[in-house]
């Protein structure tokens, strides 16, 4: 990803820029403010803008008046209670607004998070850019046989080139139709809103999501996840970092509680409880169904 001069001079000027404010800051992600994480090959998230703090978060659990009412391991202590008993009303009090860069069919799927407010860059008013998505050859994939969301093995040699080529002719091609239909040198052409509708999913989008940080950590549970899609996740590592430097004491919450931990029902709970008394427990006697017994030894690394 690379950024023109004109970009480059705007995102300079934003972060020489100071304000006064009585308000609460998080150093962390003061530092990072309006920053280029790359992400993908033309993709990038920053973060534009952020209400609250770790202490906004204690502050609104306890309904104080003020900050530092408590020792600061106190204060984690109550954040990991939240966090560890799914009280989610604290963590709304935050909020933070990025700017994303991304394919159209990742935003088509993010878009699902309906939990946030977005606006996008409209091709109705605005042509975009000649940038698309290309994977890096490490990253095409076959079908997985045994998951229809998911991928297989990784696609090699010939057979690999292949795609490539398909997918960068494709997005040439449609792009150069693109650029015919609208107008040009005074000939009337086809209006914008028409002309967008031939070009590739992989085409390039941006737009400003904001959201708290509740439904920010429930994105990021199924975004960061490791069966997630790749060029999602990717996305998802990204906002991990910049959340980490905003709300250090929460992210560790979220590390621990939702990323790093695993949910059973009562059925597989009494299975491992069977397990851990010394029982040999098959599927058969678990009272689980083959699925969710796979699940479970997986989960449990066993």
């Amino acid at each position: 990803m690379s950024l023109t001069p004109e970009q480059a001079a705007e995102i300079a000027a934003q972060r020489d820029a100071r304000a006064e404010t009585r308000r609460a800051i998080s150093p962390g992600l003061e530092a990072r403010l309006y920053d280029v994480i790359p992400v993908l090959d033309h993709g990038f998230v920053r973060a534009i803008d952020y209400m609250g703090d770790d202490e906004a978060i204690v502050q609104a659990a306890r309904v104080s008046y003020g900050r530092g009412t408590k020792a600061a391991r106190n204060d984690e202590g109550l954040i990991r209670y939240l966090m560890r008993h799914w009280h989610s009303t604290p963590f709304e009090m935050c909020e933070i607004k990025l700017h994303v860069k991304l394919p159209i069919f990742i935003a088509r799927q993010w878009i699902r998070h309906r939990t946030a407010n977005v606006n996008e860059y409209s091709a109705r008013y605005s042509i975009l850019d000649k940038e698309y998505y290309i994977p890096a050859a490490e990253h095409l994939a076959a079908q997985s046989d045994t998951n229809r969301q998911g991928r297989g093995d990784v696609l090699t040699g010939d057979e690999a080139q292949h795609v490539l080529d398909l997918l960068r002719g494709d997005a040439e091609r449609t792009y150069s139709h693109y650029e015919e239909m609208l107008s040009e040198d005074g000939k009337a052409g086809l209006s914008r809103e028409l002309a967008r509708m031939n070009l590739t999913l992989n085409t390039y989008t941006q737009w400003y999501w904001k959201t708290d940080l509740h439904n920010l950590f429930h994105f990021l549970r199924l975004r960061a996840d490791a069966h997630a899609q790749y060029e999602i996740r990717v996305y998802a590592d990204a906002i991990c970092d910049l959340t980490k430097a905003w709300v250090p004491m929460a992210y560790g919450a979220f590390e621990d509680y939702r990323l790093g931990a695993v949910t059973l029902s009562g059925p597989a709970l009494d299975a491992v409880r069977r397990m851990i008394a010394g029982e040999q427990v098959t599927q058969e006697t678990s009272g689980l169904s083959a699925g969710e017994w796979r699940e479970v030894m997986a989960q449990m690394a066993l």
